[in-house]
């Protein structure tokens, strides 16, 4: 379904995600969006995620200094660049333009990974109610992009949470126990997200959150 013969505005745009909505551009020179309701949606559960050995290490080690809401700009960029494993991306102007006016709302959150102050990858999405809805994620080092996802889920564990949407399963999510799930059932998941309320700044936005206390989340 296009969406560029109305205006969408940032409002239209989280009622579409509390309707189970979301906007797509062809590539990253299309000026149109159009609407996608996956037949079969991608979650993560929250309930029965773990980091694998070696990926909780480098969680453990602090290589990585992991913080939340401080560059979109930075993060929504390394999402948009070509890499060894895209080379090309649905994140257009007007996407970045959309998702830049959630931030500034404080709908739109991200997750950034740092190493020796460069930021070396992350992730962004939209945050609703007790529901996260997971846009992408890029890395320029290794594992970057999966310390920044072990803190997203940890987070949402502690902050109350009840939903991690995915949107599509990649095999790069499916290692993290990523799976489908009919319309049906999703929406009945959605629905119960926004019947409650959780706190994305149960680790207060200034404070780096070290390995240690991600992993400690993960086991409660």
């Amino acid at each position: 379904m296009r969406g560029d013969s109305i205006e969408i505005t940032p409002e239209i745009l989280l009622k579409a995600y509390a309707a189970g909505i979301f906007p797509m551009a062809e590539d990253a020179d299309d000026p149109s969006l159009f609407w996608v309701e996956p037949r079969e949606r991608g979650i993560i559960p929250l309930e029965s995620f773990h980091a694998g050995k070696r990926l909780a290490r480098t969680v453990r080690s602090d290589v990585f200094q992991v913080r939340v809401d401080h560059d979109f700009e930075g993060v929504i960029d390394g999402c948009a660049a070509p890499g060894r494993d895209r080379e090309k991306t649905w994140i257009s102007k007007r996407i970045h333009a959309l998702y830049g006016a959630l931030f500034d709302a404080g709908y739109c959150h991200t997750v950034e990974v740092y190493r020796e102050g460069l930021l070396v990858g992350g992730l962004y999405g939209v945050r609703l109610k007790s529901a996260f809805f997971g846009e992408s994620m890029f890395h320029t080092e290794r594992d970057a992009s999966k310390v920044a996802l072990v803190h997203l889920i940890a987070r949402l564990r502690r902050g109350g949470f009840t939903l991690l949407d995915t949107q599509f399963v990649t095999p790069h999510l499916a290692q993290f126990g990523a799976t489908e799930i009919s319309r049906r059932q999703y929406k009945l998941k959605l629905q119960a997200a926004m019947d409650r309320d959780a706190d994305w700044y149960v680790w207060p936005r200034e404070r780096i959150v070290s390995g240690q206390e991600v992993l400690a989340a993960l086991r409660t």
